[in-house]
């Protein structure tokens, strides 16, 4: 292995919460190349914000020589991870799971090098194919024997359950963390994994694996956690009013997500930039201190909002997004594509279906641009108003002229707002 430290690596980015055998575990990476697991239960058709922390750490381990397995809950997913929850989960169907497991894996496989003839490919696997194979009084004998309620009942994940006595947990919630914890028993015996990385959340179901494999094989494997973030409005982070954030282009458009980071708070940008990007340390701290005295805070978001979409939707899209930033903002109108719309339409600007033609007066109302005809007059008069990106200072009736692509028009009050309409 190279002189690199990944654990300082990680440490330094900021990407660590909880870790076993800190000392150990360092000589052990640095010594040779291990096996290396994050596992990904279930809840929708595509990965999220909340998701990236994991997959991207997954991805720093398989940069650094080790190979990543990257294991799908197409069994844990039918029950649900219940730590942490408030209330009991609401069963997943199992035509969804078999779904979303196929959508899910080439998501992954975006982000890690699979299948490229080299001993450290990533690995897909899902765990139905042990539980698929295994029964009741077998896993209660083999692994539920290692496993004391009184540890698990003192569990925090369990505990907030236990005490809401309007929930409470079942038993189907309750042995999720056996499930998890012979999940890293079974990829620990037949693929000489040696470390689980996952959420902070996670940390209760990942020493509990290690405690297993200890019990049964008498060997030492390793845990480690990224944070858990949290916005300061107490939500997590990767969660808006509308939703999630999720990585899929067809769920979240590339521009949302490009707005997403774009909207972050001033304070989280250079963290940020440590955890989520690959950009080298030196980097960001000399553009940290340069901001400490040029306030360029706009720019080096916008830096870690493009490297963000990039990332996660590729170039093409990544130039889409700035087609699409250059139009509404700088007012360029000549290098927008249909697509670009499209996506605008999606989720990246608010946007009404116009069945007819309208006049602008009432045009600024149905968008919500104005509250009444007199106001949308006033707006008009006051050179506020633009259509496609012109200024308007009379009313207008709408013609085919004014229609992008045959379909849309662009309608803005100022610089931020703005409604796109589509005939």
């Amino acid at each position: 292995m190279s002189e690199f430290n990944l654990i300082n690596e990680l440490r330094n980015r900021g990407l660590i919460s909880h870790i076993t055998d800190e000392d150990n575990l360092n000589k052990l990476i640095n010594n040779r190349a291990i096996s290396v697991y994050c596992g990904f239960d279930l809840t929708a058709e595509s990965l999220h914000i909340g998701h990236l922390l994991p997959l991207i750490t997954l991805k720093r381990f398989q940069m650094a020589g080790h190979k990543p397995i990257a294991l799908i809950g197409g069994a844990t997913s039918l029950i649900g991870d219940p730590s942490f929850k408030k209330k009991e989960r609401v069963f997943n169907n199992i035509n969804n799971i078999s779904i979303w497991t196929e959508k899910i894996s080439k998501q992954i496989s975006y982000f890690l090098s699979v299948n490229d003839d080299k001993e450290n490919s990533a690995l897909l696997l899902n765990n139905k194919n042990w539980f698929n194979n295994i029964n009741i009084l077998s896993f209660l004998r083999d692994v539920g024997k290692y496993f004391s309620i009184n540890t698990m009942i003192n569990r925090s994940a369990v505990k907030q359950r236990i005490k809401r006595p309007d929930q409470g947990i079942s038993f189907t919630e309750f042995s999720y963390n056996l499930l998890q914890a012979y999940d890293y028993f079974i990829l620990h015996k037949e693929h000489k994994v040696q470390l689980q990385i996952g959420g902070s959340d996670q940390w209760g179901n990942i020493s509990s694996g290690m405690n297993l494999i200890h019990r049964k094989c008498k060997k030492e494997v390793y845990g480690l956690t990224v944070p858990l973030l949290i916005q300061s409005n107490g939500i997590k982070f990767g969660k808006t009013e509308s939703g999630a954030i999720w990585l899929n282009a067809k769920k979240t458009s590339p521009y949302k997500f490009y707005q997403f980071w774009m909207n972050i708070e001033d304070t989280n940008v250079y963290n940020f930039l440590r955890m989520f990007t690959f950009i080298d340390l030196s980097e960001i701290k000399i553009r940290e201190q340069a901001n400490n005295i040029n306030n360029q805070i706009i720019n080096d978001k916008s830096y870690l909002a493009r490297n963000m979409t990039r990332l996660v939707h590729g170039k093409k899209e990544m130039i889409a997004v700035e087609r699409i930033t250059e139009f509404l903002f700088l007012k360029n109108i000549n290098d927008i594509k249909e697509s670009d719309l499209e996506q605008l339409q999606q989720d990246g600007i608010p946007s009404i279906r116009i069945d007819q033609i309208q006049d602008l007066q009432e045009a600024l109302v149905l968008s919500g641009l104005s509250k009444s005809r007199t106001q949308a007059k006033y707006m008009i008069m006051s050179n506020a108003i633009s259509i496609n990106t012109k200024k308007i200072n009379k009313n207008h009736i709408f013609n085919n002229n004014d229609k992008l692509f045959k379909k849309f028009t662009l309608l803005s009050r100022g610089k931020k707002n703005h409604c796109l309409l589509c005939w």
